[in-house]
């Protein structure tokens, strides 16, 4: 029998037998459905991740740390019993080996970096706003990073590489809503940060030299520890795009003026100019300055670190799904096989007959190897396609709640598609195996005889 021949029959054997082929292929598709959606959802968070890294970080960006332990690249539990490092700096109760003015300046020197700039850890008193000049606040402050694209609600426009003058401050539409301001009447009116300056260790001598030139009020100075005020512009209110990671928290000012609040708060301290982190660009490749930051001791990461991590994360989640998929097609996999014992059995006289007229063993394997790829075929089909239906409806609907944008989180890859379906229909070719193994074997005399 010519193979075109055998697959035709094939197909009318099953449709004979609508409803159990309809069953059949619907336990495939559930299984197809679970592996094509976690597909989907996997190309869909992977273009998501390339498009926040591309508008969020620049290609040839280096995050730069003097601790292994702060980007991953070393792990365990700190001892209860540590050597005393002066250059270490404490975080959330952990000691991390902190990087030097020395370092920065030497960061500053290479050849292969630039934009070399410490990633300041600021902690104002208070933070106050002239729209509510009864009230102090406290806010998170940091270095507006001009490398990254704003979405202005109002107020001056921050495009990739806007640098902020000494005097501006950028805030978050969620400062203005706390104020009961509008963006638009926030900008151009001025707020204040206010930094204090850790007290010093004062002797008798010198309490007793500043009570005799200022009195009780130089004292108190001394111990309570002086203030400084900075007072800036707003000059723009911005909020979260799609295209951004997360919303800007706290207030955005100057990097130089950051550096004057840091260098205040802590002169005098043991963690005057020291720094948990950098960042810099790369001047030719990245990686290969990665490479050469961590021959010179330090730790490094680029963006295509920060992209494989979070593909990772998204890797980890897809399996977790393709499992669920997979244990799926097992139970489907069971009833294509005991499908297929049925209909060997109600058609022996069939395949009996068959075998009288010239069929050989390997046609009759064959046919039920073939119908048992048409149930595959349709089981993926109708996975693909629900999935595909679910993609359409459930898109618009998360892209709203999470706040996407135009991007889709569910994305539909015909070759993956392609794949699936292909896939599905070899699993239900192995899985019709042994019943047209059987059916191969019946001898047709014995099968005639069959009632």
């Amino acid at each position: 029998m010519k193979t075109t021949d055998i697959i035709r029959r094939a197909g009318r054997n099953l449709r004979r037998a609508k409803m159990r082929t309809l069953l059949t292929s619907i336990a495939i598709a559930v299984g197809g459905f679970a592996i094509m959606a976690s597909l989907m959802a996997g190309e869909g968070a992977r273009q998501y991740i390339d498009r926040l890294i591309s508008s969020n970080i620049d290609a040839k960006a280096v995050f730069v740390v003097k601790d292994k332990r702060l980007i991953g690249a070393q792990s365990g539990q700190q001892a209860d019993l540590r050597e005393y490092n002066p250059d270490s700096i404490n975080r959330y109760g952990n000691d991390y080996k902190a990087l030097t003015q020395k370092d920065i300046d030497k960061l500053a020197a290479r050849t292969d970096l630039e934009k070399v700039r410490p990633v300041y850890q600021l902690q104002p008193k208070y933070v106050s706003f002239a729209a509510k000049k009864d009230k102090k606040y406290s806010s998170d402050v940091s270095v507006f990073d001009g490398a990254l694209a704003a979405e202005v609600v109002a107020g001056k426009q921050l495009g990739k590489g806007t640098e902020l003058a000494a005097g501006e401050a950028v805030i978050p539409e969620s400062h203005a809503e706390t104020l009961g301001q509008s963006p638009a009447q926030m900008v151009g009116k001025q707020l204040t940060v206010t930094v204090v300056q850790t007290p010093q260790k004062i002797d008798e001598a010198t309490l007793g030299q500043v009570f005799a030139e200022k009195g009780q009020a130089g004292v108190n100075e001394l111990i309570n520890g002086k203030e400084l005020h900075k007072t800036f512009t707003i000059a723009a209110v911005t909020r979260k795009s799609a295209d951004q990671t997360q919303a800007m928290r706290g207030i955005g000012i100057n990097a130089k003026v950051a550096r004057e609040l840091s260098d205040y708060s802590t002169k005098g301290t043991s963690q005057y100019q020291k720094y948990m982190s950098a960042t810099a660009v790369a001047k030719q490749d990245a990686e290969a300055a990665k490479k050469s930051l961590e021959h010179d001791g330090y730790a490094a990461a680029t963006a295509k670190d920060l992209q494989q991590t979070l593909f990772r994360f998204v890797d980890i989640l897809q399996a977790i799904v393709l499992c669920f998929g997979a244990l799926a097609l097992i139970v489907s996999i069971f009833g294509i096989v005991n499908t297929q014992y049925i209909s060997v059995l109600e058609r022996t006289q069939q395949i009996g007959l068959m075998k009288a007229l010239g069929a050989s063993r390997r046609d009759i394997g064959r046919l039920f190897r073939y119908e048992a790829a048409w149930v595959g075929l349709l089981g993926g089909a109708l996975g693909v396609l629900g999935a595909w239906g679910a993609g359409v409806a459930l898109n618009p609907v998360i892209s709203e709640k999470l706040h996407f944008g135009d991007h889709k989180l569910l994305v539909f890859v015909p070759e993956h598609a392609a794949a699936v379906v292909a896939g599905l229909m070899l699993v239900a070719i192995i899985a019709g195996w042994l019943p047209s193994r059987k059916a191969a074997k019946l001898d047709p005399i014995e099968a005639l005889r069959t009632e």
